[in-house]
């Protein structure tokens, strides 16, 4: 599986840009649509965490709608992530003289198709850093997004940087600003499982005696970002045998490298591994609950419009805070959610 912790290194008064290039107040030739119908192409880099991806969905779907047809460079999971939205996905290599190949090859491809596209800031970035700008300008490409870390003069289309933001308002700002387009971001973030995905989803439940269980998803494990592990929450193996007794399933969807110690410390709860992405959001809207450390299934559950439990610590960034109608926040003053909370809150979710 992926890596699934929530972001950290975050790969705002809005001002108009100086150059029209978005369906409103659309410039003639250089945003112009392409002679064949399509979509006007644009390449987004995605960041490299799943939490991150997840949080930009809203922009991704804006910039559809607003004319756009995307092109994602980003990790190998995001294929699986965004594979029910119809993007055309790329893996960036990890080798750099390799991933500014792939953008000069698609920077070549896509402008035959629109004249257009080496005419307008085509290249829009997620990423706030210097190096993700001049792999762009390297490529051919004109990048557009948040003037920092020193890399104003390789941007295209420059987004004027505002600290304190949650991260899907990051994305938000960078997306409409690129756009030209003055709205609010929508609640809910609108994670697409594939229709493949959910049926797999479906599978896997009755290939493991799960068809017709009343069944809690338990996400314990707080990726690789979190080399110290003050995002695991003490009590979940308490909290599995309480759910246990109480007659409700517990499933586990463990990572690499996290199988051994889901076995050890979760005996009797149903094992599956090696679940994509796509087909792990698919399962979180088929289980009763989902509870989540602070960390990237959690902003899964929440963006595919499931029932989240989020058990947050001490050190919890209020810009990766899960978004989503159906989340319940436990967040105490100091310290950690009790045990005897986070029972209530599933308990709460499960009867809705």
């Amino acid at each position: 599986m992926a890596p699934l912790g929530a972001a950290k290194p975050h790969c705002h008064r809005q001002r108009r840009p100086p150059l029209a290039h978005g369906r409103r107040g659309v410039a003639r030739g250089a945003g112009m649509s392409p002679p064949n119908g399509q979509g006007r192409p644009l390449i987004v880099r995605l960041c490299n965490w799943v939490g991150e991806a997840v949080l930009s969905l809203p922009t991704l779907t804006m910039l559809e709608q607003q004319g756009y047809e995307l092109h994602l460079i980003g990790k190998r999971w995001a294929q699986s992530l965004f594979a029910g939205h119809g993007w055309a996905v790329h893996v960036r290599p990890a080798r750099r003289g390799d991933a500014i190949r792939q953008l000069k090859t698609l920077r070549h491809e896509l402008s035959q198709r629109d004249p257009g596209f080496a005419r307008r800031p085509n290249y829009l970035l997620f990423t706030s850093s210097f190096s993700s700008a001049l792999e762009g300008r390297l490529a051919g490409l004109r990048p557009a997004g948040y003037d920092r870390d020193s890399r104003g003069l390789l941007l295209a289309h420059r987004v004027p940087y505002i600290a304190g933001l949650h991260a899907a308002d990051d994305y938000w700002r960078i997306g409409t600003h690129f756009a030209r387009v003055a709205e609010a971001r929508p609640g809910a973030l609108g994670l697409q499982p594939s229709a493949e995905q959910s049926a797999q989803a479906r599978a896997l439940l009755a290939a493991n005696g799960l068809a017709s269980a009343d069944f809690v998803i338990l996400c314990p494990f707080s990726g690789a970002a979190d080399t110290t592990g003050k995002k695991l929450w003490p009590p979940f193996p308490n909290l599995a045998q309480r759910l246990q007794a109480q007659g409700l399933q517990v499933v586990l969807c463990p990572g690499p490298g996290e199988e051994a110690q889901a076995r050890t410390q979760y005996p009797g709860a149903v094992m599956l591994e090696g679940v994509d992405l796509g087909t792990y959001a698919a399962l979180t809207r088929l289980a009763r609950c989902t509870v989540s450390n602070d960390t990237g299934p959690g902003h899964l559950a929440a963006a595919a419009g499931a029932r989240l439990v989020s058990v947050l610590g001490p050190d919890a960034a209020d810009m990766w805070l899960a978004q989503g109608e159906h989340v319940t926040l436990l967040r105490p003053a100091a310290g950690w959610p009790s045990l005897e909370d986070a029972l209530t809150a599933v308990h709460n979710q499960v009867r809705t």
